[in-house]
């Protein structure tokens, strides 16, 4: 409080100075023109690239002093805000970069390594009620190795991912209770030990907290018990063996339950902290230098990361167009001094050194299926069969699945009458028969994937209609989306559903052993065998949709590393960003952070090793990305509401989008930090990319131009059902005749991970 009200009384002070000249009072527009004035004579005073030392009282009441650069903070530096937080430490161009000291208001307080804008690396974070952290940090997180000593005397001592405990680590109670062991999610679970004053042990399994599973408490006298542990009294069972007799099994009146009743009572995890807002959120107000452009125009406010202060527009994306290898540049324009103002926008290209264009209406994928359209009926059937499969009663899924689980053989049909059936409700369709592909498998890959069988039926089965993609894929497979955006309904061929029933097995390890595999997630497989003469039959398998957020995407691309055909074939008037680019399109090199860029190469690694095991090929990197400078305009909605659309004027929809009132909410909350995982609300960095073509050939990937992207990333791996069949090997053989069999999709399963392999490692990089 104390620096925020020095703050407003030198802000206020220098005002005054200005405004009470000896020709009397001025307007307060013509004291702050003159304060831009005499500001921007300070900054021109100094040469392009020079350091220099000042002191700046900016217009909204903040106040910098310190080394500059430009018109950044460069170096050593301190910023007030008006709020009451403030920096001191090193800068880098604007940023927070270096060793500094953030402070809050609240009393709060971080000291240690920053890195471009975020809290990264070595430091120490002390709570307003006392909490103090030491470790390391990865963008705003405590990540890897730290120490939180708690406010009321507890202790943690271990690892740490992305702001949880997770991880090898031991937790103190202030009554001297100590756990040594994993962690997961920022709960004991694992392996590990509780340890008691009074000399009590329990080593064995945990799950969110609590004993579970095999495991043995033992007594400071020497007695111990052994057994399966649980918190339902009904599944726990185990012999207590007193001291002195080890080999005979002995009967004691003692509870097991008493360890949950008793003896954890007081050993509660201390939540994580709130942090008010995060240092990378805070924007400076600086200034633009307009000279070299126009000493008549006033100079216009600019934030933080170089963002002009200034109401939106109408931002729609261009494609970059292709360079020649000799440089030439039509497209650079002059005004009328023949001064050069930059590349400009024609033919409907983006080029070099004119800003990004974000779009400012993001259209909804998909018509709803009414009644009265072709698939109105088949929509029906679906949400029938899917309600019956997944409603009826069962036995509860289970993790642990026998053999005979994963037959193809393992299916069920039931039959459908309009009139309804003892099993079935009536309905308003035609007679048809629904079959289950292996539904124990699914029914456990849903529980892997923590999906709640009751929101899974609303999704698919509530009264909101599907949404047909408006046209089919390559494979000619039809692709269906729920109201919400949270599942994907594609039609399967009998080939493509051979495969994932071949390879189910091999799947079903694959994603229980990886959790952050990047593979397409299943949920299920079924059958319509619609009645009449044509017996028509659709298979189909329901997927989860990666783009399923409140973020908008603004850019998307289906990435294989092949150059044949690898270019949407849309005209440029109907590109938008609902539009899947592909290859030649991609004009960008997505950069991840360190830690995030190796967990990301060893994903990859693994999952192209099992696609390669399991003979499948023509998969791709499917890739969302939302762009963070859409959320510094003057056109967000407020909080709660929603972004309207431009569907042609057919239909008055909207799809959600983040305020920014929103997304620094989702910043500061840690739950909306642990939702980051690999592939899902990722942050990063984007550079922009130029393609040069030399002797007829274009580049697969263009050269970094410096331009660069705060953004998040969706991404996965889709398509991994095609296998290299005969059709595929006669594909392979006739286009090899026609260009080099490198740049093609139909290549054989090893061939096709590893040139896939190479090409993500050369879009996807360290970001240094």
């Amino acid at each position: 409080m104390k620096a925020w009200e020095a703050t407003i009384r030198i802000t206020q002070a220098a005002t005054r100075r200005r405004a009470n000249t000896i020709f009397g009072t001025q307007g307060s527009s013509q004291v702050e023109e003159e304060n831009d004035q005499e500001q921007q004579e300070d900054i021109e005073e100094h040469a392009s690239g020079e350091i220099f030392h000042a002191e700046r009282f900016l217009p909204n009441g903040d106040y910098y002093s310190g080394y500059w650069l430009d018109n950044f903070p460069h170096g050593q530096g301190k910023y007030w805000w008006t709020d009451g937080c403030m920096y001191v430490g090193d800068w880098f161009r604007g940023k927070t970069m270096g060793k500094g000291m953030f402070s809050w208001p609240s009393g709060a307080m971080y000291e240690g390594n920053f890195k471009s804008g975020f809290m990264d690396g070595e430091g120490t974070y002390t709570g307003p009620t006392g909490d103090t952290y030491r470790g390391s940090w990865v963008m705003n997180l405590k990540h890897g190795h730290g120490v939180k000593e708690y406010a009321n005397g507890d202790c943690y001592d271990g690892e740490w991912c992305r702001g949880l405990q997770e991880g090898n680590g031991r937790y103190t109670w202030k009554n001297g209770n100590y756990y040594v062991g994993e962690w997961k999610n920022g709960t004991v679970c694992g392996k590990g030990k509780m340890y008691w004053p009074n000399g009590n042990v329990y080593e064995g399994n945990w799950e969110d907290g609590f004993p579970k599973g095999n495991g043995t408490f033992r007594w400071n006298d020497g007695s111990f018990y052994v057994g399966n542990w649980s918190k339902d009294p009904n599944e726990q069972n185990g012999t207590f063996y007193p001291s002195g007799s080890l080999l005979e099994g002995g009967n004691l009146e003692w509870d097991p339950q008493q360890v949950f009743n008793v003896d954890l009572t007081e050993c509660t995890i201390c939540p994580p902290e709130k942090v008010p807002i995060l240092p990378s959120q805070k924007k400076l107000a600086l200034w633009r230098s307009s000279k070299a452009v126009d000493n008549n125009v006033r100079p216009r406010r600019m934030s933080l990361d170089g963002r002009i202060d200034a109401p939106a527009v109408d931002r729609e994306f261009g494609r970059i167009r292709l360079s020649d290898a000799a440089g030439n540049s039509a497209s650079t324009s002059y005004n009328s001094d023949d001064s050069m103002v930059g590349l400009q926008e024609t033919d409907g290209y983006l080029l070099r050194g004119s800003p990004i264009r974000i779009p400012k209406f993001v259209k909804r994928q998909g018509q709803t299926i009414s009644k009265g359209h072709k698939n109105y009926e088949l929509m029906l059937n679906l949400q029938l069969g899917i309600r019956h499969s997944v409603g009826r009663p069962g036995p509860p899924p289970s993790l642990d699945l026998k053999p005979s689980a994963f037959d193809p053989r393992e299916k069920y049909w039931t039959r459908f009458p309009p009139e309804g059936s003892k099993i079935t409700p009536p309905h308003p369709s035609c007679e048809f028969r629904w079959k289950d592909y292996c539904p124990k498998v699914f029914r456990a890959l849903r529980m892997l994937f923590k999906v709640d069988a009751a929101d899974y039926m609303i999704s698919i089965c509530g009264n909101d209609a599907l949404r047909e993609l408006c046209s089919p894929g390559k494979s000619g497979s039809f692709f269906y989306l729920t109201n919400d955006d949270r599942y994907m309904i594609k039609t399967m061929k009998k080939a493509e559903t051979k495969v994932l029933l071949r390879m189910l097995s091999a799947y079903f390890n694959h994603v229980r052993a990886f959790e952050n595999t990047l593979v397409t997630k299943y949920y299920g497989l079924h059958c319509v065998k619609l009645s009449g003469p044509a017996q028509k039959k659709v298979r189909f398998v329901i997927m989860g949709n990666l783009f399923c957020t409140n973020y908008s995407i603004h850019r998307r691309f289906d990435l294989k590393g092949s150059t044949f055909g690898r270019m949407t074939d849309k005209p440029e008037s109907e590109i938008d960003a609902t539009t899947t680019l592909k290859d030649l399109d991609l004009n960008f090199i997505f950069r991840l952070q360190k830690t995030w860029f190796q967990e990301f190469r060893r994903q990859v690694d693994r999952d192209c090793e099992f696609l390669e095991q399991e003979g499948v090929m023509d998969y791709s990197l499917l890739v969302g990305i939302h762009f963070r400078e859409a959320d510094s305009g003057e056109d967000q909605t407020p909080s709660g509401c929603r972004t309207p659309i431009d569907n042609g004027g057919s239909e008055n929809e909207a799809v959600p989008r983040l305020s920014r009132a929103d997304m620094d909410q989702l910043l500061l909350d840690q739950a909306g930090w642990a939702s980051i995982k690999l592939g899902i609300n990722m942050p990063a960095r984007v550079e922009r990319t130029e393609r040069k073509m030399s002797e007829g050939e274009i580049q697969l990937i263009g050269e970094a131009t410096g331009e660069l992207y705060d953004v998040i990333l969706f991404f996965g791996i889709i398509d991994i059902l095609q296998d290299y069949d005969i059709t595929k090997k006669l594909e392979h053989a006739y286009k090899s005749m026609q260009c080099d069999p490198n740049s093609i999709s139909a290549v054989d399963p090893k061939a096709y991970s590893r040139r896939f392999r190479d090409y993500i490692f050369k879009v996807f990089i360290e970001d240094n």
